[in-house]
């Protein structure tokens, strides 16, 4: 029946998703009580090509998929973290993570191609996007409570009083300019306090998470994957169907590669690594948790940025490999 079958679909990516989501809250809690001032987020490269690297290199010490890395994601950004970092971690640490690489390696030990070109890839989409979203201000950007939590944290030399709607008045210079106050330590919270800060988070992004698994769910069974299997015939078709059922299937990025052997001979390698690589950066399950961390604009224009990216690197490993 349809509906045992979606039941069936949701309870699976949810019972895959949850554990990697409840990480990525705890790690957010944990770095809030280890370092509640954010100092070194704030020491994160600037530059446009270094910040986005920076932030994906991050990955590789965080065992988390897509879904556990937007709390830490969040975290960076209200710590004050420059925006291309905490971006470039959001987008390309879900592939970059060492859970990740191994299963990609696990389930494709005969094309070594595959495991360097993923997170080549996925550092390559995310700087992509990391470029493109800094043509939108900030303001424009990021969600309302999000980038009200980050201007406390940013220094009054990129962000004044005004614009804080808090802090202290600074002392006037010989300009009537406000004189940035000599920075404090923050205060490390009280452990009771993070843990129910991070309750609250988890709530609030497992709520989320459970309408979009149950969207991908509904999705999946009324469009089987078959049917845009059978659409992947051409070099150009194929990666534009596999990237079509990335978003719905909607599966973590620590087991995609798994379920991407199934149907691995009967699409073309950049079929293929288009489905790796689009998956980790959006999806139907992703869409309300990133929908957190970014206003609508930049939500839709992150989803056409990767979408894009995706099937231009999916058509180069076309022409390369066919």
């Amino acid at each position: 029946m349809p509906l045992s079958t979606a039941w069936a679909l949701f309870q699976g990516l949810l019972i895959e998703a949850l554990p990697f989501l409840l990480i990525g809250v705890l790690i957010s809690a944990l770095a809030r009580w280890l370092a509640p001032g954010g100092s070194w987020l704030r020491r994160l490269p600037t530059h446009p090509l270094l910040g986005p690297l920076s932030g994906a290199a991050l990955g590789f010490a965080l065992p988390a998929c897509e879904c556990g890395n937007v709390p830490v994601a969040r975290r960076m950004l209200v710590g004050g973290a420059p925006l291309g970092s905490a971006l470039g971690f959001l987008f390309a640490a879900p592939v970059l993570n060492p859970i990740v690489i191994a299963s990609t390696w696990a389930a494709f030990p005969d094309q070594p191609w595959l495991l360097m070109a993923r997170p080549i890839g996925a550092v390559l989409v995310s700087l992509a996007l990391c470029l493109l979203l800094r043509l939108i201000p900030e303001e424009q950007l990021l969600q309302s409570d999000v980038l009200a939590e980050r201007r406390l944290n940013q220094p009054l030399s990129t962000v004044n009083l005004l614009q804080r709607r808090t802090g202290l008045v600074g002392v006037p210079g010989g300009s009537g300019t406000a004189v940035e106050p000599s920075p404090t330590p923050t205060p490390r919270p009280p452990l009771q306090e993070v843990l129910q800060h991070g309750g609250r988070e988890f709530l609030q992004l497992a709520l989320l998470l459970v309408a979009g698994c149950l969207l991908a769910a509904l999705m999946q069974t009324l469009l089987p994957r078959q049917w845009l299997l059978a659409l992947g015939s051409s070099p150009t078709g194929s990666v534009l169907a596999l990237m079509a059922l990335s978003l719905v299937i909607s599966v973590c990025s620590s087991v995609d590669a798994f379920l991407a052997l199934s149907f691995a001979a009967q699409v073309t390698p950049g079929a293929l690594l288009a489905f790796l690589l689009l998956g980790p950066v959006i999806d139907l399950k992703l869409a309300g948790l990133l929908g957190l961390l970014l206003k609508p604009r930049g939500l839709l224009l992150a989803t056409a940025g990767a979408g894009l990216s995706v099937l231009l690197i999916g058509q180069w490993i076309n022409l390369w490999l066919l």
